[in-house]
């Protein structure tokens, strides 16, 4: 499957393609690959972070249960610079909030799906990707939802 890797302001991302949509966003320098979707997705990553785009119009798979893709659905509805919450996601799809929080820990497509702006109730909650929380934390800053935390 070809992959394609970025530096960017959080690290090193590499972008997996399968089957003409993206599947995987990883911390990592996995590879250089080109396609016309992977050069998009980097484009629009790059676009991002340099804060040119606020939302990404990518074609995603995201493999695992329903309930990880519902929650994926709702986690990608999360404009840019808002939050919501792991209990509100879980009110909404009808869960529990841990649920979602593991949901949201397994994202496989991090940042184009900004698992970043779901916080817990009472903090900021976890983050999977390479910084944990502190990625978090400039993810949120960057889109300018870290007023309500910091």
């Amino acid at each position: 499957m070809p992959i394609a890797s970025l530096e960017t302001p959080v690290g090193m991302l590499s972008v997996e393609e399968r089957d003409g949509a993206i599947v995987s966003v990883k911390w990592s320098n996995a590879g250089q690959a080109r396609s016309t979707l992977l050069d998009a997705a980097l484009e629009q990553l790059r676009a991002y972070f340099a804060g040119e785009l606020q939302g990404f119009d990518l074609p995603l798979q995201v493999q695992g249960s329903d309930f990880q893709r519902a929650v994926c659905d709702a986690m990608s509805a999360i404009p840019f610079g808002e939050t919501r919450t792991y209990g509100e996601i879980a009110r909404d799809l009808g869960g529990a909030a841990q649920s979602v929080g593991n949901a949201c820990g397994a994202n496989p497509i991090p940042v184009i799906i900004p698992c970043h702006r779901v916080l817990g109730a009472t903090g900021l909650g976890g983050f999977s990707g390479a910084g944990g929380v502190e990625t978090k934390v400039v993810l949120l800053k960057h889109e300018g939802a870290a007023g309500l935390l910091i």
